[in-house]
Parts: C-alpha cells; sequence; structure tokens
C-alpha cells in the first residue's frame, strides 16, 4: 500500500480540455495520478447516469474516489433542525458516495460561534452518532465518515476535536486539512516536528491502524488574524504555508498510506502530481 494523491473536483486545465466530470478518471490516470474527490460541497445532485459513467471509468483507470458533503451541513448548530437537516445531507452522500464507487465523504464539522466548543462538541457528537446509526439502517455502512479539521477559528475542526469525533466510531477515518490547521493557528506548521505531532496525536487517539490510511486535504491557504482561513492559492505561493515536502518525507518513511486530496485553487491536479513525485522520491531514497 502506498499513498494515493489526486485533486478535489477538476483543475483548470482539465476544464481547458473536457466538457464532463466522467473524463476526469481517464485524466488523472494520464497524468498519472490516482484520486478524484468528487463536490458536493453546493448540495448532493448526482444523477444515477453520472454516477455510473465516473464510477465504471474510475475502475478502468485506476482512480479512487471520494466524495466532498455539502458544505452547509453543521453538525454542532443549536438549532435543532439544522442538526437534522446535516444528517440528511450525510446520508444523500452516502448514497451518492455507493453508486460512483466512493467509500469516504467529508463532512464539515460546523461552527460553536454562539456557544462554547465543548458545547459545540457534544451537539457535534450526538448529530454523528444518529447519522451513523441511519447510515448503517439504510444499508450505507461501507461509506467511511471523515470528519475535517477547519480553517476558521470560530469553527469546530481543530485536529482535538476531530480525533474526539473520530474516537466515536471506529469506521471514521479523520479527515486531515494541513492547510486549514496551518490557517486557524496563523501559520503555526513550521516544521517537520509540527507535523510529527500531529501524526502522533492521530496515532494516540485513534491507534496506528487509523493513522496509516487518514485522508487528508492539503493546499496553501491565505489566513487573516484573528478569523483564520481567507482563501484557497496554489503552490506557487511563497508567502503563506503550510510546505508540502517535510510531511511527504514523514509519510514515506513511516510507510503510511493515506489519500492526500490537494485543494489548491485551480492547480489541484499539478499540485497533487507535485506531492506525488516528492513522495516517490522519498520512497525511493
Amino acid at each position: 500500500m502506498s499513498a494515493k494523491f489526486g485533486p478535489a473536483g477538476n483543475s483548470d486545465s482539465f476544464s481547458a480540455k473536457y466538457k464532463s466530470t466522467a473524463d476526469a478518471p481517464k485524466f488523472l490516470k494520464e497524468m498519472g495520478l490516482d484520486w478524484y474527490e468528487y463536490q458536493c460541497g453546493r448540495g448532493v445532485k448526482v444523477s444515477d447516469k453520472t454516477a455510473s459513467a465516473i464510477r465504471s471509468k474510475a475502475e478502468e483507470n485506476g482512480i479512487g474516489l471520494s466524495l466532498h458533503a455539502p458544505y452547509f451541513i453543521s453538525l454542532s448548530s443549536i438549532e435543532e433542525e439544522k442538526r437534522d437537516n446535516s444528517i440528511n445531507y450525510i446520508l444523500q452522500s452516502c448514497d451518492a458516495a455507493l453508486r460512483l464507487g466512493a467509500d469516504r465523504i467529508v463532512i464539515h464539522s460546523g461552527s460553536c460561534s454562539k456557544i462554547s466548543r465543548e458545547e459545540a462538541l457534544e451537539l457535534a457528537k450526538d448529530t454523528l452518532t444518529r447519522a451513523r446509526k441511519q447510515a448503517i439502517e439504510q444499508g450505507f455502512e461501507a461509506v467511511h465518515f471523515c470528519p475535517e479539521t477547519m480553517g476558521k477559528v470560530n469553527q469546530l475542526g481543530t485536529l482535538e476535536e476531530v480525533l474526539e469525533l473520530c474516537r466515536l466510531d471506529d469506521t471514521f477515518i479523520p479527515c486531515i486539512d494541513f492547510g486549514h490547521l496551518n490557517a486557524r493557528t496563523f501559520g503555526g506548521i513550521k516544521s517537520a516536528a509540527d507535523y510529527e505531532e500531529m501524526l502522533d496525536k492521530v496515532e494516540n487517539a485513534l491507534g496506528a491502524d487509523r493513522l496509516k490510511v487518514f485522508h487528508s486535504h492539503f493546499s496553501k491557504i491565505m489566513y487573516t488574524n484573528p478569523g483564520g482561513e481567507k482563501k484557497h492559492l496554489t503552490f506557487e505561493d511563497n508567502e503563506y504555508g503550510p510546505e508540502f515536502e517535510p510531511l511527504m518525507e514523514i509519510i514515506a518513511k513511516k510507510n503510511l498510506s493515506p489519500v492526500f486530496v490537494c485543494e489548491s485553487a485551480g492547480t489541484q491536479a499539478e499540485d497533487a502530481l507535485t506531492m506525488k513525485q516528492s513522495y516517490k522520491g522519498h520512497k525511493k531514497g
């Protein structure tokens, strides 16, 4: 097993060449990538025809798949109706994921702007537990929930909070967005030691098996103090981090096989390939 790399959605280079997302797996294989994260951020609208086409092309080209659930999911909303709606969006995402042939869905944790972080975390735990129970009842037990670390300071989604959510169920896999974590700590990821510390926290909370296969988003992200995340950048940017090279070396050295989904702005396929080449270089070294 080795780490997998691919883009979140379609890069500008893909869109310049192809019209249909069904061509994404072919494009990614030609580039030398092996993963694709289908975007349902603005709602789950995947027809059976689209899902079937992407699924068969992904199988044909050896591309693994995950799905990003809607952005408006809020596991920790103080409004019960919003939490119940969030469960429905998660179930819709599970259904779409299975039709696409994906076995991971990435879920935003929610907000804690009007309540304490502790209260928000308890609400999120309850929502996620109920969502998992209903997912199993509806036959979606094969889909892994991946709660995501978030980039804005007033959002639920520090690494510790995400690990706490993942402890609810052995099938949950953390989605560690290193760009988000760097943004919410105003450039806190500076060295290999910072990455090591994060990975140690994952292993201590969830065990070596889940550390080995964690899900990840990676991009350089502009941030403001005290807000956190402002906007996604590309690897060309020299002002904001985090840098991917130390992480690739650690992943190779520890023999981990996570999925890295690149969320660079427009160059996500190219930047995913840059990460993969760095990782492969360290694997050989």
